[in-house]
């Protein structure tokens, strides 16, 4: 039962900020301070700094100098639950405060070798997720904690053919790790007394980004990127404690381990330059997030009383569907020194009512945002970008043998602010 939360918070790891992600499922859309001002509309063909190394490393091929970009993404998120409904015997509170501010750095270098050839490194946070939800939460047999990361290495090289076309390659080195915890029901004494369940695990796997880019004329490029999926098998431990376990004889740390998967993604992107101020960004994504149709936990070495229950193994179906994101957005220029920026996204969600979790409670989303850029003179490019986004209502009904039941209606919202630096030697 617990490890049922341990293998959600473990996937999640894999990616995302659940809840409070600026991306839909546990992915995150912070990698460039420049690209979040329109809220990532010209993802693939902007190319307006070093960050372009993960929207589209082709794009490294239209940057004159060696430049590196380094910048820092805030999210503060609120959520509403209502309409919750659990078994008499369980009672507790549901605040919705659970997503922390949370902060998402990013870091970029670029060089152009020559005419046609330039390198570069880059590293960034592609998914992530943490929520902590207040201590006696009411669906704490589902999850009350959830910390998971993904810090992404990126050494780059692009190449142009001529004036128009241009590549960009770069495989990537992924490491990620996650903290999973919940309250186990307490079989005895439902509702109080309660067991716990702590999982912690860790991987490193490798993937790619590929890009192209094609400049139709000097007003107009359009650009494609791919995302590698990568596959992980994270190991580590699952600590059980406290209630049920403690009676059982039971409460100690097993080794745990959890296969899974990242999801490949498509992002195509078209830029255009009406005129010296005025610039237009139309972009859309394909995320296959119908890999991850399950969680599924191994634990070793389980005593003879846990052997064949929910925790050998621990299965959890997710069943979630691919999604589409649109954005488009719009790049003002007031003066040399002075650029203003604006988008609007629209994000689907993969998750379903039926398999929602607490640990992501997200549905459909739709952002707007704010970005302006300064620059003091040619070397230096300051970036500032708001965002606000809301979801869908949504709701969550779940229920297990094992964990009792709980079901409520999420209203999620965010905020997201963003600072960044670009310096050009």
């Amino acid at each position: 039962m617990k490890n049922a939360c341990l293998k959600t918070t473990l996937a999640m790891t894999a990616g995302v900020l659940g809840g409070q992600a600026l991306a839909a499922g546990y992915a995150l859309n912070e990698q460039s301070i420049s690209g979040m001002g329109t809220s990532f509309a010209g993802r693939s063909s902007a190319a307006d700094d070093a960050s372009t190394l993960f929207g589209n490393p082709a794009g490294m091929a239209r940057l004159q100098r060696e430049e590196a970009s380094f910048g820092i993404a805030a999210i503060h998120a609120r959520t509403d639950i209502s309409h919750t409904s659990s078994p008499s015997h369980v009672s507790g509170s549901n605040d919705g405060d659970m997503v922390p501010f949370t902060a998402v750095p990013m870091g970029y270098y670029v060089k152009p070798l020559d005419e046609k050839w330039a390198v570069g490194v880059g590293i960034y946070v592609p998914f992530g997720m943490i929520s902590d939800y207040e201590n006696g939460f009411e669906g704490r047999y589902f999850g009350d904690y959830s910390e998971v990361r993904v810090i992404t290495v990126q050494p780059t090289v692009s190449y142009r053919f001529n004036e128009r076309l241009s590549i960009g390659f770069g495989p990537t080195i992924n490491r990620i790790d996650g903290q999973l915890e919940s309250a186990s029901l307490n079989s005895f004494t439902p509702g109080t007394n309660d067991g716990r369940v702590k999982v912690k695990g860790d991987d490193t796997a490798l993937g790619f980004n590929v890009g192209v880019l094609y400049e139709f004329s000097p007003h107009t490029r359009a650009g494609i990127t791919y995302h590698s999926k990568v596959k992980y098998k994270l190991e580590g431990d699952t600590r059980l404690s406290g209630g049920t376990f403690a009676l059982l004889g039971a409460d100690r740390k097993y080794d745990a381990s959890l296969k899974l998967q990242t999801p490949e993604s498509v992002d195509f992107s078209v830029t255009h330059a009406l005129d010296d101020q005025w610039t237009l960004y139309a972009g859309a994504t394909w995320t296959r997030w119908s890999r991850f149709e399950a969680l599924v936990i191994e634990n070793a070495g389980l005593p003879l009383a846990l052997q064949g229950s929910a925790l050998d193994p621990v299965i959890e179906d997710q069943h979630w569907h691919d999604t589409w994101a649109y954005a488009v957005g719009a790049a003002y220029k007031l003066s040399p020194q002075w650029t203003l920026r604006s988008g609007v996204a629209f994000d689907q969600s993969p998750t379903n009512n039926v398999d929602r979790s607490p640990r992501i409670p997200s549905g459909d989303r739709t952002a707007v945002s704010l970005g302006l850029a300064w620059n003091p003179s040619d070397d230096v490019t300051l970036d500032f970008a708001y965002s606000y986004l809301w979801e869908e209502d949504t709701k969550l009904n779940r229920s297990s043998p094992s964990r009792g039941a709980y079901s409520a209606r999420y209203e999620n919202r965010a905020h997201g602010f963003g600072a960044g630096l670009t310096y050009r030697f």
